[in-house]
């Protein structure tokens, strides 16, 4: 049921399908200008957006459930607030995915890609993936109390999770404060893991890719858990404003990486390292090199 209803929503469908596909077309064809190894580069922050945007279609589904009734209908069923909400994600994922392969069949048919990487790795970052910037759409749902007040919130997380995080500007171009303040941000490890596993093909056991494994699975369990506790069946009901102030709550697990990562400054070395990487192969000299 979660699932045609969400097929029903055309907010969706706009942020779960249209635009994921608007962004392969413009990263591969392009940025990329077509060249297999750069779209294999740029493919990780496709598929990263692709699995990110799906929090603002899930979010404002939500609510607009809740202004229209439809909530109050499951309420009158042996449904619990976890079940709806587990059910939402399930159904987020079952329609994310195709999205996601149909972009790597695009890729590889296409654009000619010659090879995906690690795929363990990279359909692990993406279950992962999905499920917490999913888990972060009921948040948002949860503590906004109308629609618009919904599309605000959204547009307030989204513009720092695809520019701050090297989703559309690369990690290793930004300003170093820039940065320095994406390390702080979920979307910025599941860019850089999911470039890891597809450029460079980073095993599931790798450290960084369990790091970021590891911090997704935190964040999506604090956002699902709080949104447990603040969800509404009804649209009379509304969220203080003190308790909005738990979300915030949900930040630990990246406000602790992102001290580390300050100090370290691992994943913007490797950022650059992958950039460099692919300098390298895009000069003539190594382009012939490999051609003799």
């Amino acid at each position: 049921m979660r699932i045609q209803l969400t097929l029903r929503n055309k907010m969706f469908l706009f942020f779960s399908v249209i635009m994921p596909f608007g962004f392969f077309f413009l990263y591969a064809g392009v940025f990329a200008k077509g060249e297999p190894h750069t779209v294999q580069y740029l493919l990780g922050p496709v598929i990263a957006l692709t699995v990110m945007g799906s929090f603002w279609g899930l979010s404002a589904a939500l609510v607009m459930f809740r202004e229209q009734g439809i909530l109050r209908r499951f309420h009158v069923t042996p449904v619990t607030p976890s079940d709806m909400l587990a059910s939402s994600i399930v159904a987020n994922f079952v329609l994310t995915l195709p999205t996601v392969i149909v972009e790597m069949l695009f890729a590889r048919f296409i654009f000619h890609v010659p090879s995906f990487g690690n795929l363990p790795s990279t359909f692990l970052l993406i279950a992962l993936g999905t499920t917490s910037f999913a888990s972060l759409g009921l948040v948002v749902a949860s503590v906004t109390n109308t629609m618009q007040e919904t599309q605000v919130i959204n547009q307030l997380i989204w513009l720092p999770l695809i520019f701050l995080s090297g989703a559309t500007v690369p990690l290793a171009s930004l300003p170093q404060v820039v940065s320095r303040v994406g390390l702080f941000l979920p979307a910025t490890y599941l860019v850089t893991e999911l470039q890891d596993a597809i450029y460079w093909s980073a095993k599931p056991w790798n450290g960084d890719v369990l790091i970021a494994v590891g911090s997704l699975l935190v964040w999506a369990c604090l956002t699902f858990f709080l949104s447990a506790q603040l969800f509404r069946w009804e649209p009379e009901s509304k969220i203080p404003g003190r308790a909005k102030l738990l979300v915030a709550a949900t930040a630990i697990p990246f406000l602790l990486l992102g001290i580390w990562e300050n100090n370290s400054s691992h994943t913007i070395a490797k950022a650059k390292a992958m950039a460099e990487s692919l300098n390298a192969a895009s000069k003539p000299d190594a382009q012939s090199g490999q051609t003799h």
